[in-house]
């Protein structure tokens, strides 16, 4: 079992720095300004053979009870609950404040290990902060720059006790066993990988909370609130899920400040990992112009996606509502037609047992192959119906098509100057591929192999 690390402290003392260095990629958004992070975020690393589980924290802080402050305080207790260790990160040039013997309070009544860290170590410490650590009660701190990696092996050193010295024996046993057996990927059961998208203020967090039951998301009526991608690993009956709840994205001409640019990078790498994407929209005002520029987006990532309408207990004439809102989303995103569309409210939890079925069926969907037989019979149909136009007095000549992968469905297609079909009859082998062979709502991608002309010129 990996060892449960949390790691606390006040705002900008270079958590989400040592975070990012422990799990050796820029996971959580660092900036010089307080508070960035809000949300808890959670990563796998291996510090020289030590297996850990990272929870990076909001810096914890004093705020009135109710406030964003004071609830990003309590997601905050909620990680030093659920370590093994907790490393608390101190700023050696500053030296200690009010608020370091706070959070130093606060571990103390948890009775969690704590391990002292004095970040920002690289430059001149203040001068009394040597002694002032030592009163926190946590013994002699670990100098350390997570900025430019100092201290990595004391820190291991420090973390060593707290491991099972049989999971490192276990460990190489499993790396021996690896050498005599291949394992291939259709093997392995891999966890779903599940984001969650949207316009801000539309619900996406409170959808996290109310899918695993929990508040690991801070919600707020403010737009904004996220910014870091949030990671919950979760288990929907014998599926294994690891989600992802994502900043809102809005147009890019006004996303003008660097913690949203950086807010949006980290909202499209979440859609780059993930398998599928549900879509949060406000079901008032739903397919709006960003809606349908973040469904573009997802479907040339080529990714699986469900269309979720939040708020859907505020709508009155639902049946109407929902065949409108089938017949512009058929009509307005043609490169996912037949896409899901779940009524939900994450306030209520009404329509939330409908989601995740969506979800499984859009991923099996996407997940799908053809056998070659099934897909040139259906290319025999199609070109019987509509064959392809001539060019300069020349027919286009398809011969077959096959298959070329899943995650997404992609066919390719072979034959004779292919460069020149028109993308209308491209979107009509699409279409038919999509009714024909059962992949409603997943993006479909069709490669062209021209064969080359022997007589042409070399």
């Amino acid at each position: 079992m990996p060892l449960t690390v949390a790691i606390v402290g006040r705002p900008n003392v270079g958590k989400s720095t040592l975070f990012n260095r422990l799990a050796g990629k820029r996971l959580a958004i660092v900036d010089d300004t307080p508070g960035v992070t809000r949300d808890r975020a959670l990563a796998d690393s291996n510090l020289g053979g030590l297996t850990l589980k990272l929870i990076d924290t909001a810096g914890f802080d004093k705020g009135p009870p109710g406030s964003l402050i004071a609830r990003m305080a309590e997601q905050t207790r909620a990680a030093i609950e659920d370590a093994d260790v907790c490393l608390f990160v101190v700023d050696a040039r500053e030296g200690l404040t009010s608020v370091d013997q706070i959070v130093a309070d606060t571990l103390r009544r948890s009775g969690k290990p704590v391990i002292l860290a004095a970040n920002k170590s690289e430059g001149r410490a203040n001068p009394t902060f040597e002694a002032e650590s030592y009163s926190l009660g946590f013994g002699e701190p670990i100098a350390m720059s997570a900025e430019h990696g100092i201290g990595l092996a004391e820190l291991r050193e420090a973390l060593a006790p707290f491991t099972d010295d049989e999971d490192e024996d276990h460990d190489q046993a499993a790396d021996q066993s690896e050498t005599d057996q291949v394992v291939t990927a259709d093997d392995e059961v891999k966890p779903l990988r599940l984001a969650i998208v949207g316009r801000p203020n539309v619900g996406k967090s409170s959808l996290l909370n109310r899918l695993i039951g929990e508040e690991r998301a801070l919600t707020s009526p403010e737009a904004g609130t996220t910014r870091d991608a949030v990671l919950a690993e979760w288990r929907w009956g014998e599926r294994e899920i690891v989600l992802h709840d994502t900043a809102g994205l809005r147009k890019k001409a006004r996303v003008s400040e660097k913690l949203e640019q950086m807010s949006t990078r980290a909202t499209l790498h979440a859609v780059r990992f993930a398998d599928c994407v549900i879509l949060v929209m406000d079901a008032r005002e739903a397919l709006e112009n960003q809606d349908l520029m973040i469904a573009d987006l997802i479907a040339r990532e080529g990714r699986a996606i469900v269309l979720a309408m939040n708020k859907w207990d505020e709508i009155k004439d639902r049946q109407a509502a929902f065949k409108e809102l089938r017949e512009k989303t058929d009509r307005l995103l043609p490169q996912i037609a037949g896409a899901q569309i779940i009524g939900l409210s994450a306030l209520t939890g009404e329509g939330i047992e409908r989601l995740m079925p969506a979800v499984v069926e859009a991923d099996r969907i996407w997940n799908i192959r053809v056998p070659t037989a099934a897909v040139n019979r259906f290319l025999e149909h199609a070109l019987s119906r509509h064959a392809p136009p001539a060019v300069r007095g020349r027919r286009i000549r398809i011969r077959y098509m096959t298959q070329a992968k899943a995650r997404p469905p992609t066919f390719v297609l072979f034959g004779n100057q292919l460069n020149a079909l028109p993308e209308d009859y491209l979107r009509y082998l699409t279409n038919g591929l999509r009714e024909a062979l059962g992949l409603p709502g997943t993006p479909i991608r069709i490669l062209l192999r021209s064969s080359k002309n022997p007589y042409a010129e070399s």
